[in-house]
């Protein structure tokens, strides 16, 4: 099943979408937003998967999906927490600085709390006052949604509050970045309005390229028009998304809604850093990380951050090669109030 949000209102109004992504059917007189069906899942999902069923047989009312008009599926949300369970990220931005990752992260997930009352829709401008110093950077991620999840939840409980899947643009300000981590406080500046693609899929929707609590397959990311990230998201991870759950709830509930990011897609080559797509690579899912390997072997980074008029675009395709979140489609542009 995909849902999705089109941009109408604060929260968006729910539709079902139909698996090649042409059609949608409204989710109204269910649930009026994507928020209210995660508030009463058990007794929604089944009327939500009736009318996906009805889509697809043509037995429903249905209208032409725009990717273009849509909001993010949640547009707000109550929680919106990333992770990194892609550690080799972690490993190639400390080895670029001479610092060593601790053993603890590998045992105990990175994961910092986001905003969350202003997502963007996945064609929206990354929107800033400037494009010089603030080092504009994409990150291509994966998410789920969650339903209500208890506090102390285990790893081997937490895959079954995960309710839906998307694609996360993490937008990130590199030049920001070290001066509030050396406050010791966390990100806040340094980590404006992350975007979202159109659609979230339940698990199912996957099949087999959902298992073990990850999607194994690559997450397309094309940088100004030219392929620049394959990285599969099955492969190198250290956390799957039921640890990184398990990790969020530790401490406290997990309110349906909850958005965990799993931090930036990122894969080994053969046992050491990436190489670009047009070297035989995976390529990459933020320019921080090209950065930092250039600064490994080049002794200075040379690629630059994100200019005005730069895009990026983010999607995933199944085994037939066809999209199925839809595409996080965006480009930078000059803020004005």
């Amino acid at each position: 099943m995909k849902l999705a949000s089109l941009n109408e209102g604060r929260d968006g109004r729910l539709v079902v979408v139909s698996k090649d992504l042409t059609r949608y059917t409204d989710a109204g007189r269910i649930a009026p937003t994507l928020q209210a069906a995660l508030d009463d899942w058990d007794k929604v999902a089944p009327g939500l998967q009736e009318l996906a069923q009805g889509l697809e047989t043509g037995s429903v009312p249905a209208e032409r999906f725009h990717e273009r008009e849509c909001a993010s599926p949640l547009p707000r949300a109550y929680q919106w927490a990333d992770g990194s369970a892609y550690l080799n990220h972690v490993e190639l931005v400390r080895k670029a600085r001479g610092a060593e990752v601790p053993e603890s992260f590998y045992a105990d997930p990175l994961m910092y709390q986001g905003g969350s009352d202003t997502f963007l829709g996945p064609r929206d401008d990354i929107a800033m006052p400037t494009d010089e110093g603030w080092g504009i950077d994409m990150e291509g991620e994966v998410a789920v949604i969650t339903g209500d999840a208890p506090m102390g939840v285990s790893a081997d409980e937490a895959g079954d509050y995960i309710r839906l899947i998307m694609l996360v643009n993490d937008v990130s300000l590199r030049g920001l970045i070290p001066g509030e981590l050396s406050k010791g406080f966390g990100f806040f500046q340094s980590k404006p309005s992350s975007a979202f693609s159109p659609c979230a899929v339940t698990p199912e929707e996957l099949g087999d390229a959902w298992r073990d609590g990850a999607v194994h397959l690559p997450l397309i990311v094309n940088y100004n028009g030219a392929p620049f990230g394959r990285a599969n998201a099955g492969a190198d991870l250290t956390f799957n998304f039921a640890q990184l759950i398990a990790h969020a709830a530790k401490s406290r509930p997990l309110s349906a809604g909850t958005i965990i990011g799993s931090g930036t897609v990122s894969n080994k080559l053969d046992g050491g850093p990436g190489k670009p797509i047009s070297d035989g690579g995976d390529g990459y899912s933020c320019i921080a990380e090209i950065r930092m390997i250039e600064t490994i072997y080049d002794g200075a980074a040379k690629t630059p951050f994100m200019k005005f008029g730069d895009t990026v675009e983010i999607k995933m395709k199944d085994k037939a090669g066809k999209s199925i979140f839809g595409a996080i489609a965006q480009k930078v542009s000059k803020y004005e109030r």
